[in-house]
């Protein structure tokens, strides 16, 4: 059955035009997360200072509105906003959906997004400044290679379609990235198998990627447990035992000029970065772009991440059902808390200068709930004024 969004939920008019991997393949397989002048023009001029910023997002924590976009049947996956305003999102594949990515149509119902690229199952996306909306396929639906796609939500035809099989090994989860329009490069989150996560550096003319940070400090998980309502995030294995996973890189995203790179394991109370163009930079050995990373600042567990033009780190605070910021002073706080933040999984600035998001209830999935589906539809998709505005689409 086709999912829809509840009709009685209006879409606004702004939005219309162990080791994780090894468990997680074992079930999902076979079974039956722009340039400059994509920046929203409707929040104003930037804070001049780091204190004016810190202002800013301590006024924002007292202000803060959740809204409610559309009520989904089925889980989301990651979102992001066109240019012209078109929501695109992936369902997730935790909840084995018929269509793998959507869009949300002018009569709220979720419409066939780019399905002559024959998707196998996507979670990361970004739309670019061009329109374009890269779809990160980590094929571990059907046990496919991964790959890289460019679709041009305008003009809906292939841009771009780029084999990672090189760059992916056995048990590769590639999972979120970030588009990189001014160097033209798309930078890729890989948890893999916690020990070897590592961040993924394509070209996109050419399409050659390189693996980077393999097993650095930054990119694998810590030992801890994600607790949800007071439940523990628990995969049980097809031989019966039942671990509590730990996921190396996820969050990712770049500040608005594409200078550095913010990431961290989702496991993890680090969130770090590296300059772009040590990244880049293939004549770097693997010690000596290890030393350019900078832990940036303390964070909770958490899944997607994105930025705004003054450099606050927007993220889904998941053991808190909640949305944080870390500013520009590189302290936390926690802005929005809400029972409906049940897993935010991804973010995405939009024209209408809102951040939308997704929460998805990943803890109560059957696959992080130890077998059991204790999901409660309907899933949300939402969004909130931030004090910021950021580059549409991510």
């Amino acid at each position: 059955m086709r999912p829809t969004v509840s009709s009685s939920i209006r879409i606004p008019a702004a939005t219309k035009a162990g080791t994780f991997a090894a468990a997680f393949a074992a079930l999902v397989v076979g079974a039956a997360c722009g340039g400059p002048s994509a920046s929203s023009p409707q929040q104003g001029t930037l804070p001049a200072t780091a204190d004016e910023a810190a202002s800013a997002v301590e006024t924002a924590v007292k202000t803060a509105v959740l809204e409610v976009v559309a009520e989904t049947t089925i889980g989301p996956g990651n979102i992001t906003v066109t240019p012209a305003g078109k929501v695109v999102m992936t369902l997730h594949q935790f909840y084995q959906p018929e269509l793998r990515v959507v869009s949300l149509g002018e009569s709220g119902k979720l419409e066939p997004f780019a399905s002559q690229a024959q998707p196998d199952s996507v979670l990361g996306l970004q739309a670019d400044r061009d329109g374009v909306v890269w779809l990160l396929d980590n094929g571990m639906r059907s046990g496919k290679t991964p790959r890289l796609i460019g679709w041009h939500s305008e003009e809906d035809r292939l841009v771009k379609d780029i084999d990672l099989g090189d760059v992916t090994p056995d048990g590769a989860f590639v999972n979120d990235l970030v588009i990189d329009t001014d160097h033209n490069v798309a930078y890729i989150a890989d948890p893999a198998g916690g020990a070897n996560a590592a961040i993924v550096v394509v070209d996109l003319a050419s399409g050659n990627a390189r693996r980077v940070l393999e097993g650095h400090e930054s990119v694998v998980p810590e030992d801890m447990d994600l607790i949800i309502d007071d439940t523990p995030v628990r995969i049980r294995t097809p031989d019966g035992e039942e671990i509590r996973p730990r996921v190396g890189i996820n969050p990712i995203a770049a500040d608005k000029d594409n200078e550095w790179l913010y990431y961290g394991p989702m496991h993890g109370t680090g969130m770090f970065r590296v300059a772009t163009a040590d990244l880049r930079n293939p004549a770097l050995s693997s010690t000596d772009l290890a030393a350019k990373v900078e832990r940036y600042a303390d964070k909770p567990i958490c899944d997607g991440i994105t930025m705004d033009d003054a450099g606050n780190i927007y993220l889904g605070d998941l053991a808190n059902n909640a949305i944080g910021v870390i500013g520009p002073d590189r302290n936390y706080r926690v802005l929005i808390s809400d029972p409906r933040l049940s897993w935010t999984d991804a973010f995405s600035f939009a024209p209408d200068g809102y951040v939308y998001t997704v929460a998805n209830q990943l803890q109560r999935s059957a696959t992080l709930n130890a077998g059991t589906d204790a999901t409660e539809p309907p899933f949300h998709v939402l969004r909130f004024k931030p004090p910021v505005g950021g580059v549409v689409g991510r």
